[in-house]
C-alpha cells in the first residue's frame, strides 16, 4: 500500500468537508473529456463480488431533460402538499434541483440482473448490489469536488417514470439522478443547514458501542 503524506491527508479531510449537495450551478460547460474522466473514476468504486452493477446514462437530449423536469415538478408539488403547515413555507423556499442550470445530467442505475461477479456476496444480502451503485455515486462526487465541481442528487423523482423517460432496460433500477457543474456559491456548510431545514448530527449521536 502506498504511503500518503500528512499534506495529502489534510487535503483529503478538506475534500470530505467541502463535498456538498449543490443546487445552484453556473451554466458554463465542463471542459471536454472531464465528465468521461469522472465516470471512469466512479467505476473504481468497490462493489459486492466485483459485480460493478452501476450503469450511467448521460442525459443530453433537451426532450428527455424536459421529461425529467416534468417528473420532478409533479413529485415536488406532491411533496410540498404533504409537508406539515409549519414547514411548508420553508420547503417551498428551498431550491431542490439544479435541473435548469447544470450543464451535465447523469442518471445512475443498478443492473439488477448483472452476471458480473457471479453472485458472490449478495445471496444473503441482495441489497448490496444497490449499495455498490451508491458507492460509485459517492466516488464520483468526491472526484468532482476535487476538481472544483458541484454535484446535486435529485431524489424527488418517480423512479419508474425516469426509467421510462430514458428508455433503459426494464431490469435497471434508478439509484440517483445527478446534476453536475460549477457551483454558484461554494460553501463548506450544507445548504439545507444554511436554510434552517436541518443540522448535522455530531458523531456521538449515531454511534453505539457493544
Amino acid at each position: 500500500m502506498p504511503s500518503f503524506s500528512p499534506a495529502f491527508v489534510d487535503d483529503l479531510d478538506r475534500l470530505f468537508l467541502w463535498r456538498r449537495d449543490v443546487r445552484h450551478f453556473e451554466p458554463r460547460p465542463l471542459p471536454e473529456g472531464l465528465l468521461d474522466l469522472l465516470l471512469r473514476q466512479a467505476c473504481q468504486a468497490p462493489s459486492v463480488g466485483l459485480s460493478q452493477p452501476w450503469r450511467f446514462v448521460r442525459v443530453a437530449s433537451p426532450q428527455r431533460r424536459a421529461a425529467i423536469r416534468a417528473i420532478f415538478t409533479g413529485c415536488n408539488a406532491a411533496a410540498l402538499a404533504a409537508q406539515p403547515e409549519a414547514r411548508a413555507g420553508l420547503y417551498a423556499r428551498l431550491k431542490l434541483a439544479g435541473l435548469d442550470d447544470a450543464p451535465e445530467q447523469v442518471a445512475v442505475f443498478v443492473d439488477s440482473q448483472t452476471r458480473t461477479g457471479h453472485g458472490l456476496g449478495r445471496a444473503t444480502m441482495p441489497e448490496t448490489l444497490g449499495y455498490s451503485a451508491v458507492l460509485a455515486v459517492h466516488t464520483l462526487w468526491l472526484a468532482a469536488t476535487a476538481r472544483g465541481l458541484g454535484l446535486g442528487w435529485v431524489s424527488i423523482l418517480d423512479a419508474p417514470a425516469v426509467a421510462a423517460a430514458l428508455d433503459v432496460p426494464g431490469h435497471w433500477r434508478l439509484t440517483a439522478y445527478l446534476c453536475i457543474g460549477y457551483p454558484r456559491a461554494p460553501s463548506d456548510v450544507p445548504e439545507l443547514e444554511r436554510a434552517g431545514w436541518e443540522h448535522r448530527l455530531p458523531p456521538g449521536d449515531v454511534l453505539l458501542e457493544r
